[in-house]
Parts: structure tokens; C-alpha cells; sequence
């Protein structure tokens, strides 16, 4: 799978924050399909990166969105904590402000 502009971008706040590299299209949940945009399955936390919130894409259709929350839902259910980050919230520093907050408090 290729990368987004917006993931591109994520990863590269990632090095400048000295984060450790993580798994990147990482299956949270065995025997599903799904993918988070990236996880660091030693602390059950993945980030996912949110675009197309305001041009129509997938993530805002009814079927994208319900398949969305099944998605999370199972990923919470099994343990993992999911961060989600829109263009908006990495552009503004909110999203390296969360993942701070979650990496210190040991998720």
C-alpha cells in the first residue's frame, strides 16, 4: 500500500520528535483486514491519519464511517489504543501534543 501525503507527513513529525520508527500498515486485529496507518504494537498504540474529511473521502461516507468504527471498536476491544489525526491537527502541533500525552502516559 502507498502512503498518503498526510502519512508522509505524520512520519516525518515522528523523526523530528525522536519517536521510536513504527510498524507501518500494522493489522491490529488477527483475522481481519484492516490496517492501522501506524502502531507500536509494544504499547497497543496506533495512530490513524484522517484525510479527506472535508473533500468527500472515504473516511466521511456512511459505509467509510460505519466501517470505521467497527474497525476501532474491535481494535479498543482487544487492547489497542487508537489516536486519530486530521490534516488540521498536524498542521497545528495538536496531534504531536496527544501523542506526547499518550506516550507518557504509558498506554
Amino acid at each position: 500500500m502507498t502512503s498518503s501525503a498526510l502519512e508522509d507527513t505524520f512520519h516525518l513529525l515522528l523523526l523530528a520528535h525522536n519517536y521510536p520508527d513504527p510498524r507501518r500498515e500494522f493489522v491490529l486485529v488477527p483475522g481481519r483486514r484492516f490496517r492501522a496507518d501506524f502502531a507500536w504494537p509494544d504499547k497497543m498504540l496506533a495512530v490513524e491519519i484522517e484525510g479527506g474529511i472535508w473533500t468527500g473521502g472515504r473516511h466521511v461516507t456512511g459505509s467509510g464511517y460505519t466501517a470505521d468504527c467497527r474497525k476501532y471498536n474491535l481494535a479498543q476491544l482487544s487492547g489497542w489504543t487508537v489516536l486519530r489525526f486530521t490534516a488540521e491537527m498536524l498542521n497545528n502541533g495538536e496531534a504531536m501534543d496527544m501523542l506526547s500525552k499518550a506516550w507518557e502516559s504509558g498506554v
